[in-house]
């Protein structure tokens, strides 16, 4: 299998990843067990010889835990409410998905092929791109790269902006008690539901999966209840520790000009998201800080988290995420083949 790495590679992965979300927590920083834990894992990978490998399965575990914790958000009332704003959820998903034509550009203008540029900047998951990009013709490396670097990026910059300039929104949820005789059912329901999606090879099934199953479960039942003190962040340490293994000084060091397109594109798209959101905020009088997250070109996973730390409407965020998600993995190769009818001009 392609988790099975040997111990003495991964051993340190878990204890590097605690101390630097330990440390980011004593600082005051937000989402400090998954931003923590990235940047200590990538300091190791970039200033030692240290290359620390990703916990076998760790991140499909966090993903799962938070999964089951974002779904646990959605109530009756919850659902009504996005149901309610289906159209400007639409609507903002498109605009986020529409505003990587700004990464295309800049890439096609330095001389990247088309396949490249286009599976390098389209805001979808990494490994969905880079499969799209396989059979399209792309350079993978660029790709992975690509996706990678944004993500980083996004994880990086947006909960601290968030925190740091916006403050912190108003609760909108208040988790009642823990239920044990709950959480024993979803939790293996969730898993279940993951490996399933696996086997569908549908994408970011550790996700997904749990997520859907947590919140029909919690709309279902009409369910008040969260995960238990520490689960959100034993799912951000894991996440956070499995991302920073993408990184090392090679990646920084490979292809400087491309990471800087990527980097560049990313922060423009990124603008492009903040506008739309005041605008769409202004029209709807919706929480301006709900929607511009909602629209980050970011992982589903993170921006949800961001949300709940930060006391925003999880299931908006989610909603637009996902619907983001969707747009992209339908839409990007149909479109990549109508624009790629015409052959490149020399």
């Amino acid at each position: 299998m392609s988790d099975r790495v040997p111990f003495k590679a991964w051993w340190g992965t878990p204890l590097v990843g605690l101390l630097g979300g330990y440390l980011a927590s004593q600082v005051g920083w937000p989402l400090p067990w998954m931003v923590g834990s990235l940047l200590a894992i990538i300091l190791v990978r970039c200033l030692t010889p240290w290359q620390l490998a990703e916990i076998p399965g760790g991140r499909k575990v966090g993903q799962w835990i938070i999964g089951i914790g974002i779904g646990l958000h959605f109530t009756p009332v919850v659902m009504e409410q996005v149901l309610s704003h289906f159209g400007l959820i639409f609507f903002g998903a498109l605009i986020t998905s529409l505003s990587a034509v700004v990464g295309v550009w800049l890439m096609r203008r330095t001389g990247e092929d088309r396949a490249t540029a286009f599976f390098s900047s389209m805001p979808g998951g990494s490994g969905e791109m880079v499969n799209l990009g396989a059979r399209n013709g792309a350079v993978l490396s660029r790709v992975a790269a690509g996706q990678s670097l944004r993500v980083l990026v996004v994880v990086l910059c947006v909960p601290a902006a968030f925190k740091y300039l916006l403050g912190d929104g108003v609760p909108v949820f208040h988790p009642g008690a823990v239920d044990w005789r709950w959480l024993a059912f979803l939790l293996p329901a969730g898993a279940l539901a993951a490996w399933l999606w696996e086997r569908l090879r549908q994408p970011n099934p550790w996700l997904f999966g749990p997520l859907l199953v947590s919140a029909a479960v919690s709309i279902g039942w009409d369910l008040h209840i969260g995960l238990p003190n520490g689960g959100s962040q034993i799912g951000q340490w894991l996440i956070g520790s499995g991302l920073g293994c993408h990184f090392n000084r090679q990646f920084f060091r490979r292809a400087p000009s491309f990471m800087g397109r990527t980097l560049i594109g990313t922060v423009l798209t990124m603008l492009i998201a903040t506008l739309a959101a005041l605008g769409l905020s202004a029209l709807t009088h919706l929480d301006l800080r709900s929607l511009t997250l909602g629209m980050m070109p970011g992982g589903i996973a993170e921006m949800s988290l961001t949300a709940e730390t930060l006391q925003l409407s999880v299931p908006l965020v989610t909603a637009m995420q996902v619907m983001r998600l969707l747009f992209v993995l339908f839409l990007a190769e149909p479109l990549f083949r109508y624009w790629n009818r015409e052959p490149e001009s020399v």
